[in-house]
């Protein structure tokens, strides 16, 4: 039905849009935090990056369309479904201020949708184990790259007076925030990327999950908007809250949490950036001391992360169960 793959493609710019605006923080936080750009200047240059970012490969769009289920195994309804339970859970927690992982809001809604429509035995085990283990993964590295990029940084530029870090790290934090963006754009975008070629496939629209042109062009769009609209309270959390940054912390941040992003990315791995990005601000942080980092903020930030996959799981299990009945 045509009104069904209109349906998908709505959700998936709306879910886009909402990981745009959760995850404004990713690229943004901490050079809005240090006072290196006001916050109208961050969103702009987080928003132009994200879509150029969007543009790099479709490796992880790929993994995502044929990683999880076999797309010749679901219907419009399932994929609908999975955007709609990931969009809700990225609202409500862009609501309460607390970053969460679009990639486990995704995935979660897509593995509860599947089980609902056919059961177990439609999940594509050996993909799904490939990208919950690069999920996993990718956080505990972002905390080890934060703490070593953070401690060269101390050892080459540490003893200057503070004027003078403060004054040259703020120049290359504009550069390490625009290239965090860009590798943002780079995974995160392609999530969605993926899903919309899976409904296409699963629709008959698609023979093959190349990604069109046209999707890569409407998800880049959808998250520099998301992005430009900005997850204020998100922003607050992760550059304020969880640590005080100064611009020498938001450099090392931000470019350890690129690398191990655009790492991923190379290899057709969807991770979350979300996860790396506050992980790295944690590794930074604990080069000064552990009670620096503010690990209350930390734990309600894990607790988020937990319950995500398996909230939009449940979610979306419900959803595809309610719409089977009347679609």
């Amino acid at each position: 039905m045509p009104e069904l793959i209109v349906t998908v493609i709505v959700l998936a710019i709306l879910f886009d849009i909402s990981n745009g605006y959760n995850d404004a923080a990713n690229a943004i936080a901490t050079v809005v935090s240090t006072r290196v750009l006001t916050p109208l200047q961050a969103v702009l240059l987080a928003a132009v990056m994200n879509v150029l970012g969007a543009f790099l490969t479709t490796a992880v769009a790929k993994t995502i369309g044929k990683g999880i289920v076999d797309p010749g195994a679901v219907t419009e309804v399932v994929v609908a479904s999975a955007l709609f339970a990931g969009f809700l859970w990225n609202t409500l927690m862009t609501f309460f201020g607390l970053p969460v992982s679009a990639s486990h809001a995704l995935i979660g809604g897509l593995i509860g949708a599947a089980v609902s429509f056919g059961g177990m035995e439609i999940l594509n085990v050996s993909g799904l184990t490939k990208i919950l283990s690069s999920l996993i993964i990718s956080p505990a590295i972002g905390i080890v790259f934060g703490f070593i990029s953070m401690s060269i940084v101390l050892k080459f530029w540490g003893g200057l007076p503070s004027s003078v870090i403060n004054k040259y790290f703020g120049k290359l934090q504009i550069i390490s925030a625009s290239f965090m963006a860009f590798s943002h754009g780079s995974n995160d975008a392609q999530k969605v990327m993926g899903i919309i070629t899976l409904a296409l496939v699963s629709g008959g629209y698609l023979h093959t999950v190349e990604v069109p042109f046209w999707v890569i062009l409407t998800c880049a769009l959808a998250m520099g908007f998301g992005t430009a609209v900005g997850g204020w309270k998100v922003i607050k959390t992760l550059g304020v809250k969880m640590l005080k940054l100064e611009p020498i912390h938001g450099f090392a941040a931000e470019t350890s949490a690129t690398a191990v992003i655009l790492g991923a990315t190379k290899l057709g791995l969807p991770v979350s950036t979300t996860h790396v990005i506050a992980t790295a601000i944690m590794g930074v942080g604990a080069t000064k001391r552990l009670t620096a980092v503010r690990w209350g903020i930390g734990r309600k930030i894990l607790n988020a992360w937990i319950f995500t996959l398996p909230a939009c799981a449940i979610i979306a299990w419900i959803t595809c169960t309610v719409l089977s009945l009347f679609i």
